[in-house]
């Protein structure tokens, strides 16, 4: 069946008649939706909508990932041919997952973004879908939490880096995508005492401002069967965002972002660690940081599309028990 339909399928992300399924469409051709999904802003009927925002503008280092949402989109056409390897069901059969697109914002009006891309999760939201977001600079999250603790209220943050991004700045016009979780914790978007940190492996003399952290060394030496039992201890049943900065991972295995350093976790240990919480009250996640300029290879979009098949993996897996 899947030969045949590999013989018919292309275009997708415009043809497909259901909104449920795996998808046979040759990698290398056709429009490149996420994971071969229809692309919709009617979210009527959908679970669960994956978004893209190509801004880049609150980075400290290099530029580039204004490109990773169309890098993840090409790289996930490799993935919907089989169900995601490990999790033990087909998010894509049993739940109607829409492409809505990218975010639509002027980028020479900056300090405009953060209530535009507020106002576009708020859409998701109100239609009664959840969102994956590609990114993106990691400033993307701090908006789209106020549109989440709007309708949740405070959030468990769950959170992979490199960095705490907690720098302190109580200057709340300042778009840097090295503070946002400080104002969001100032704000009270996030719980920091049902917050956690994971791979982080630089310093911040401003402190954690309450949150707790698994750093990269430590999740080296206990593993990630571990990291994952304390992560889930930590959230508990609280409602909860995930938001996933590449450069968690080590250069090696991600060398396309911003701001790389070394001694990250590898592909293997993230996957085991985002499997190991499946239970978690994920209401919403991002993936962010893909900077394709900086990867030849396409390795660094094609671990952050995987990483996107797991945020839909985790936000499926109560729902799907329920």
């Amino acid at each position: 069946m899947a030969l045949e339909d590999a013989k018919t399928q292309v275009d997708q992300a415009f043809t497909r008649e259901t909104s449920r399924g795996l998808s046979y469409e040759n990698a290398f051709g056709g429009a490149t939706s996420f994971l071969r999904r229809r692309y919709t802003k009617d979210l009527s009927g959908f679970d669960l909508a994956v978004t893209g925002v190509p801004f880049d503008q609150a980075v400290t280092n290099r530029t580039g990932t204004r490109l990773g949402p169309r890098a993840i989109r090409e790289a996930s056409t490799l993935q919907p041919y089989d169900p995601p390897y490990g999790w033990g069901f087909d998010p894509l059969g049993e739940f109607a997952i829409a492409d809505y697109g990218d975010l639509a914002f002027d980028y020479a009006k900056v300090a405009e973004f953060p209530e535009t891309l507020t106002d576009h999760i708020r859409g998701i939201l109100a239609q009664g879908a959840g969102s994956v977001t590609l990114g993106g600079d990691h400033y993307i999250s701090f908006p789209i939490l106020k549109a989440y603790a709007e309708k949740y209220g405070p959030l468990s943050l769950i959170h992979f880096d490199a960095h705490s991004d907690t720098w302190r700045d109580d200057d709340m016009d300042r778009i840097d995508h090295g503070t946002m979780f400080y104002k969001a914790i100032k704000l009270g978007l996030i719980d920091p005492a049902r917050s956690v940190q994971v791979g982080i492996r630089t310093v911040n003399e401003d402190g954690a401002f309450g949150m707790n952290i698994i750093d990269a060394p430590e999740v080296h030496e206990i593993g990630p069967k571990a990291v994952a039992a304390r992560v889930s201890e930590i959230v508990g049943d609280y409602p909860a965002y995930l938001s996933f900065d590449i450069d968690c991972l080590d250069p090696a295995f991600a060398p396309g972002t911003g701001t790389p350093v070394w001694g990250g976790l590898t592909s293997a240990q993230a996957a085991a660690i985002l499997r190991g919480i499946a239970g978690v009250n994920l209401m919403g996640g991002d993936i962010v940081e893909v900077s394709p300029p900086f990867d030849t290879t396409g390795a660094t979009a094609i671990a952050g599309a995987h990483v996107a098949m797991e945020l839909i993996a985790l936000w499926c897996w109560n729902r799907r028990q329920g």
